[in-house]
């Protein structure tokens, strides 16, 4: 593989960065044209920054882009302006050669339902250079899939894990994974979680994930992005977000309740008769 430029591994160094990302098309998430009542959605601007040996917690409701956000940023979904830049390089001139080192997980594997998972993982490996069976392999009996059993006969958390473990076999620096603890038990979720800290605990690896539960980010995310529809409202540390939600609110709260105050705030249904400790200010961007 041909040298990646500047990133060297080192903690703190910019190993994805993305600038002014923008992608329209027509508004498909729940109750369609509400609240904004706009005719399409709009990523806008979209900006932030993923050091190496760093989780990124992606948060916002369902609808909110969270999705578009990460298919723009691989170019799944074309984005109509801003750049991308991974290890040094300017990702969308690159694209083929950067995605060698990216291992992306959009779901659960819900593809080929009468295939067994050791011919998917034959046909996955193919496109990859450094896929490593035998980490595939240690993956599987840590996971405790069995790689002869057909996608549909997993059940939901294995169909995750199974995913998880495509992603994790090819030496990728950075994992980008979309809600990938949804479908867990909580036990699962738990080693899901360890096994991130695992990953990230090495200066050369990070990790951007999104969910909406925020439980998932207060064991292991280092920072948090928080997206309402279609624009980026913070990014900070779980503890940077509780301050500047009590600057703005002058009450103290977990991010759960955090991520519905901003959601109702945009939805024109916050309530002070029902929420009375939300001592809402004009506007629902978080302070500098």
């Amino acid at each position: 593989m041909e040298n990646l430029g500047y990133y060297n591994g080192e903690t703190g160094k910019a190993m994805l960065e993305v600038e002014k990302l923008n992608k329209t098309y027509p508004y498909s998430g729940p109750n369609r044209g509400n609240p904004t009542g706009r005719e399409v959605f709009s990523l806008k601007d979209i900006s932030f920054t993923l050091p190496g040996g760093c989780i990124l917690g992606f948060i916002g409701v369902n609808g909110a882009g969270k999705t578009t956000t990460l298919k723009s940023i691989l170019n799944i979904a074309k984005p109509d302006s801003g750049t991308v830049r991974f290890l040094g390089q300017n990702f969308y001139e690159h694209e083929a050669l950067l995605k060698q080192k990216i291992g992306f997980m959009p779901g659960p594997a819900d593809y080929y339902q009468k295939t067994k998972a050791k011919k998917v993982a034959d046909v996955y490996r193919r496109f990859f250079t450094e896929w490593d069976g035998n980490v595939f392999n240690d993956y599987l009996c840590r996971f405790g899939i069995d790689a002869e059993k057909k996608i549909g006969e997993l059940s939901a958390g294995s169909k995750v894990k199974f995913a998880l473990a495509l992603a994790l076999s090819h030496n990728a620096k950075l994992l980008i994974l979309d809600e990938p603890t949804g479908g867990l038990d909580p036990v699962a979720r738990d080693e899901l979680l360890g096994l991130f800290r695992e990953i990230a605990s090495s200066a050369d690896r990070s990790i951007l994930f999104s969910t909406h539960i925020t439980a998932d980010l207060d064991k292991c995310a280092d920072r948090i992005i928080f997206i309402k529809n279609g624009e980026l409202i913070a990014d900070d540390t779980r503890e940077g977000l509780v301050e500047k939600h009590r600057r703005l609110t002058g009450t103290d709260a977990a991010l759960e309740d955090i991520m519905i105050y901003h959601h109702r705030e945009a939805a024109g249904t916050w309530n002070p008769n029902r929420d009375p400790q939300d001592r809402r200010t004009s506007g629902s961007r978080f302070p500098a």
